[in-house]
């Protein structure tokens, strides 16, 4: 069974009516992330906090610990919804730091892909738990 029609009705909830003129809609979603700040390739800090949003372009959260402007970034959130019925997803983000305000942290993100979290076995309906 496909989560396409979830999905739809999901992003129709969060549909923002407003006069927002960002190039990429922004869904207010509250996720555990996870984040690493890099530097050269190397893992200067890793951390986590909440999405306040998500977008295709980018990410708010509220951190952990405050953050510089700027940095480089990492973060990875497990996805609400399962493909397929099925499989976990995690989204997985890179981008850099573009504000932030005490802890709450903006990303603009470069890069953006889904990555699968092995399955989850289903139990029978009246399964004996």
């Amino acid at each position: 069974m496909s989560t396409a029609p979830a999905a739809v009705r999901f992003a129709t909830l969060l549909d923002n009516h407003g006069t927002d003129q960002r190039a990429h809609r922004r869904y207010p979603i509250g996720l555990v992330v996870e984040y690493k700040l890099l530097s050269k390739g190397r893992i200067e800090r890793h951390g986590s906090g909440k999405t306040m949003n998500v977008s295709s372009g980018g990410v708010c959260f509220e951190s952990d610990a405050p953050l510089p402007v700027k940095g480089s970034i990492e973060i990875v959130m497990d996805w609400p919804l399962l493909l397929e019925g099925v499989c976990p997803l995690r989204l997985i983000m890179r981008g850099r730091i573009v504000r932030n305000h005490g802890q709450l942290v903006a990303i603009q993100a470069k890069h953006h892909e889904f990555r699968t979290g092995g399955t989850r076995t289903l139990q029978p309906t009246g399964a004996a738990r």
